[in-house]
């Protein structure tokens, strides 16, 4: 069973530039169905969390901590640059408030969990690929309501205790819990659950796109202009977040495994966690950026990386 298991997990991560924008589709051609999954959302989140963490180890992130070059240039450029840039574009190509603000939540949001699969597919620096998604993750209910507070001020109706609280339940948590977990049973807890909640991560991963989907999809007009406007700025915004990371790690004068692991850290969001909290705690529109942002980011991920990651 385990191996039967192992087969289905990898072939989920070979195909999640494909099963992503699936789950999209799902949920806004059927939404009566996958809205029924709204109110889990959270905890189906917290499994995910949970399957990434359960592989990490205090060491790891103590290795990787070692040298905070890096980890200081990935959180000036995804913290500080990509909130800015996707700022100041929108404002210029946008109108509406709730849309500038969808951009610079999507952008002030963590980097994804399932980026350590990008980071394991370019040979990357695991421990380094690993450490940024820890660190991100655990700084995110200060780091994403401080940078919408600041760039977007009162414009946009928020409820910055709700997204700090949905943060904490959805990644900190389940990362403090599988951390702890991993390292009291010496590494063999990961051995034995792992088989099993890996590919159900896969499996819930979908499940909260296909939910979140399902309760904008009255709002997602595909002939309206708007939509097309937004998805051709997310992927404009996203693929310079891959390029800045690169020049970054250009800079940096960084090896080859720290370098495709910052470029991949840096160019990638979860756009999941971003679209539930967009659900949760912004007008409507605000949640199109994060819905258009998913359709495209694993596909644009495949690109980037053969482009920018080479030895």
């Amino acid at each position: 069973m385990p191996s039967c298991l192992h087969k289905i997990n990898h072939n989920l991560d070979r195909l999640i530039w494909l099963t992503t924008p699936l789950a999209v589709a799902l949920g806004l051609f059927f939404p009566g169905f996958f809205i029924h999954f709204r109110p889990s959302v959270i905890w189906l989140f917290g499994i995910m969390t949970f399957s990434g963490a359960l592989k990490l180890t205090a060491r790891e992130l103590g290795n990787a901590v070692k040298t905070p070059l890096p980890i200081i240039i990935f959180f000036f450029t995804c913290h500080v640059l990509m909130p800015l840039a996707a700022l100041f574009s929108s404002s210029v190509i946008f109108e509406s408030h709730d849309v500038i603000a969808g951009f610079i939540l999507l952008f002030a949001g963590p980097t994804a969990v399932s980026g350590f699969i990008w980071v394991t597919i370019f040979k990357g620096d695991k421990a380094l690929g690993l450490t940024f998604i820890l660190l991100d993750t655990l700084l995110a209910p200060v780091v994403v309501p401080t940078t919408i507070s600041i760039l977007i001020g009162t414009k946009t109706a928020m409820d910055m205790t709700g997204i700090a609280v949905s943060l904490i339940f959805m990644v900190v948590v389940p990362t403090i819990i599988a951390v702890a977990l991993n390292e009291a049973s010496k590494r063999k807890i990961p051995d034995v659950v792992c088989p099993y909640i890996d590919p159900l991560a896969k499996i819930c991963l979908m499940t909260v796109i296909a939910a979140n989907s399902a309760a904008v999809a009255p709002v997602i007009h595909f002939t309206d202009p708007l939509v097309w406007k937004i998805a051709g700025l997310c992927v404009v915004l996203t693929a310079s977040g891959f390029l800045l990371s690169k020049l970054s790690g250009v800079i940096g004068k960084f090896g080859y495994e720290k370098s495709a692991s910052l470029v991949l850290a840096g160019g990638l969001r979860n756009n999941s966690a971003v679209m539930t909290i967009a659900v949760a705690f912004f007008p409507e529109t605000a949640v199109l950026p994060a819905v258009l942002s998913i359709i495209f980011q694993q596909m644009i991920t495949v690109v980037m990386g053969k482009l920018l990651i080479r030895r």
